[in-house]
């Protein structure tokens, strides 16, 4: 594999990791689904033998009663419907001996989602199977063009899934870019709507997790496709917030390793968990005050950053509660 796919591969697989739940509105788009937000997903191994040995395959779950097989490819592959195939043979083949009924073999919905195409690109992989008894079949699997989805459809479809990927389609562009001012200006632009519209879409939900590994996501795929244009680089990586990013991680490391000295030199481990905690606290409370600060800036409106925060610190609020119940009970243990 290139190392285009492997930066690409490595992200889709890590959004469907840390947040699997993205791929619900992506199987309704793709397969005409209609699965609610909320739906239990089961992910499964995602390790089977193949002709030439082990093969790890991008996604593979369950939603309701059904199995979904998902492969995340840079570039249009010809052998790929034959790697979809064998993938598909074994998840099925696993299902079935999992589910003791080795006579019935499921095959789970498929679909490749390509991250760049041409006009040579089928809309559908297909092969056809024949059969010893003369018969024969289509196998068929989706494809899913992830550059012919425009922004807003993007979030009207909630397809966040999509958004790492986005910069992709000025890649052949981006040397002119690079030299033209104006061109800069309105990739620039672009980014900062885009960051704007993920604003609304996690942070107004109190999802502040969700936006931020979005967003270091997308800052890895850019910085990897501006890599050549530094001056370039830098700009889309402030549009997308980036150095906001390191600075509250940063300033909730220090915090952290302050508050511990501090708890280590007074020589009292309660004392420690008390600096440590507050050390938190405060980091906590002042990125979110620099996160509101900046998404105003950026034009979110009044109403949904306020919304956002009061979510923020109301989750907050209720994670302090949980870990002094849960601190208090360790303590009645430990008296015991």
């Amino acid at each position: 594999m290139s190392n285009n796919g492997t930066v690409f591969d490595s992200v889709f697989k890590t959004m469907v990791h840390k947040a699997p739940h993205l791929l619900i509105p992506f199987i309704n788009e793709v397969f005409g689904r209609n699965y609610p937000e909320g739906c239990e997903i089961v992910c499964y191994n995602s390790e089977h033998e193949g002709h030439k040995g082990a093969v790890i395959d991008d996604s593979v779950f369950r939603l309701q009663n059904k199995i979904y097989h998902v492969e995340c490819q840079s570039i249009p592959d010809a052998s790929m419907v034959i790697r979809m195939i064998e993938y598909d043979f074994a998840i099925a083949l696993e299902d079935a001996i999992n589910r003791g009924k080795p006579y019935r073999l499921e095959f789970p919905a498929s679909c490749v989602l390509y991250l760049r195409h041409s006009n040579k690109t089928p809309n559908v992989l297909s092969m056809e199977v024949a059969l010893p008894n003369g018969q024969s079949f289509n196998y068929e699997v989706k494809v899913f063009k992830a550059q012919l989805i425009n922004m807003d459809e993007l979030f009207q479809k909630k397809l966040l899934i999509l958004l790492p990927y986005y910069l992709m389609r000025h890649e052949h562009e981006l040397a002119d870019i690079s030299d033209d001012e104006g061109q800069t200006a309105q990739l620039i632009a672009e980014r900062t709507e885009l960051r704007m519209s993920l604003a609304e879409a996690t942070l107004a939900k109190g999802d502040a997790l969700l936006y931020e590994e979005l967003t270091e996501l997308i800052i890895r795929v850019s910085d990897y496709l501006t890599r050549a244009y530094s001056a370039l680089q830098k700009k889309v990586r402030a549009a997308m917030g980036g150095e906001v990013l390191e600075l509250l991680n940063d300033r909730a490391e220090r915090l952290e390793r302050e508050a511990e000295d501090r708890g280590m030199q007074r020589g009292l481990e309660r004392g420690m968990e008390q600096g440590l905690e507050q050390g938190l606290e405060q980091g906590l409370e002042q990125g979110a005050a620099d996160l509101a600060e900046l998404l105003k800036e950026l034009g979110v409106g009044e109403e949904v950053v306020h919304e956002a925060m009061t979510t923020l610190r109301e989750k907050r609020a209720q994670e302090k509660k949980e870990r002094e119940a849960s601190a208090k009970e360790e303590s009645s243990v430990e008296e015991e």
